[in-house]
């Protein structure tokens, strides 16, 4: 198949371009109205958004669509919804798991994830979310590629069989070695727990995502252990710290000292707005503080940070659909990210900050010879994008048009005289 998304806007660029696709690769990006011919199955993008697609770094499709099931989490809090995910995996089976991660992932192809990486919990002994989320990945590779997390969800020093469980987990083919250092029985124990993490990365040329600090508690501080790690090891840029919502609490003068080591280190971070903006802090009382962490300050300080959604109706977070440009705009208004310059760094952090993330940047973006996964927006920038949250027009997968949408048109009847709404004045 070959065809041309003819007067495309790209992220961030001024002047429009044809973005010519041959088979599954991107041929040519060239100024609009050069490109010669013309295909049945061109694209008139009309100056719309046209953008590498987005990505979802940090997902749990062992939970997704589990609102409820076995009972609602009645205080919204981190500790009822691990106490409720506890309950139900005793009675979890691998058929409802697969039946509601695939439905998540087709949610966010829809709203154009074409890379997601999952955590699979680990402490089951019949490791069954790691083997479904494995088949998952399988199932679901020609819209989606999905990196698996071996997640030891209550600690892996707290139970006798944790660590061979986390290694059975690698051993079955997980892609990711993850840790929790926070959920330890003691400060010792957080520290093994995330020097097995790197050495098994290291072992076994693995990358590391470990949730990490996710507590409104101030001398929570593992993230200070992962930059050591990273620093030692060189695998910097290969390992993630999530969450560390503990840093939004941290003295200033520390926190200062630790995203200048975190920026030398080339450790990335990810913050996930939906769970951390109803998890942490809710039992500060008032004045609230904000439950995520330094984000725009970790950003001017040159480290990689990029946005996950987290949970989708599950029992940490009863909402979500999906869209990581709804995350975005979540975080705008909760880590005072609306300056005119640090909007366009909220789109880097769902697309190629992310894709650095999972280590996928090498065949991501829009340039020639790279895989043509695009998506068309129905806006016209990216201010507009985060604006709007926009449906996407058309999602592009291996140069193949995986999904048109037409979006809805909104009319208006004022004294018999109907109007089209146009919400993107």
């Amino acid at each position: 198949m070959h065809f041309t998304i003819r007067n495309a806007r790209l992220p961030h660029g001024e002047s429009l371009v044809d973005i010519h696709i041959e088979g599954p690769v991107i041929a040519a990006v060239c100024p609009a109205g050069t490109r010669p011919g013309g295909s049945p199955d061109d694209i008139d993008a009309c100056g719309n958004l046209v953008s590498p697609p987005f990505c979802d770094p940090h997902l749990h499709l062992d939970a997704v669509l589990s609102a409820g099931d076995p009972r609602h989490n009645r205080s919204g809090t981190l500790l009822e919804g691990i106490a409720i995910w506890g309950e139900r995996k005793q009675r979890l089976t691998r058929e409802v798991l697969i039946k509601n991660a695939r439905e998540a992932v087709l949610w966010e192809f829809a709203n154009g994830v074409q890379f997601i990486r999952t955590h699979a919990d680990t402490t089951d002994p019949t490791l069954m979310t790691v083997e479904a989320l494995l088949e998952v990945k399988d199932m679901m590779r020609d819209l989606v590629e999905i990196q698996v997390v071996a997640f030891p969800q209550d600690g892996v020093f707290t139970s006798a069989d944790g660590e061979l469980l986390l290694r059975r987990a690698l051993d079955m083919g997980a892609d990711v070695v993850g840790g929790i250092p926070h959920n330890e029985l003691t400060r010792e124990d957080g520290v093994a727990d995330v020097e097995l993490a790197f050495a098994l990365a290291e072992q076994r040329g693995l990358l590391v995502d470990i949730h990490c600090d996710e507590t409104g508690d101030e001398q929570s501080r593992f993230v200070e252990v992962m930059i050591k790690q990273a620093l030692q090891t060189g695998l910097g840029e290969r390992a993630t710290a999530s969450h560390t919502t503990a840093m939004h609490n941290y003295n200033n003068d520390y926190a200062l000292k630790l995203i200048g080591l975190a920026a030398r280190s080339g450790l990335n971070f990810i913050t996930n707005p939906f769970d951390n903006s109803v998890l942490q802090n809710r039992t500060d009382g008032y004045p609230r503080r904000r439950g995520h962490t330094r984000v725009d300050a970790l950003d001017a300080a040159g480290a990689n940070v990029a946005i996950g959604h987290d949970s989708i109706m599950d029992p940490w977070y009863p909402m979500g659909t999906g869209s990581m440009l709804r995350a975005a705009n979540l975080l705008l208004h909760t880590a005072h990210m609306s300056g005119a310059d640090q909007i366009p760094r909220l789109y880097e952090m769902i697309s190629h900050n992310s894709a650095k993330v999972m280590q996928v940047q090498d065949r991501y973006g829009i340039a020639e010879g790279r895989p043509a996964n695009l998506l068309v927006l129905d806006a016209t920038n990216v201010f507009e994008a985060i604006r709007l949250l926009p449906e996407c027009l058309y999602v592009i997968r291996n140069g193949r048009i995986a999904m048109r949408t037409t979006p809805a048109v909104r009319q208006l009847d004022c004294n018999g005289v109907a109007k089209n709404i146009n919400f993107k004045l």
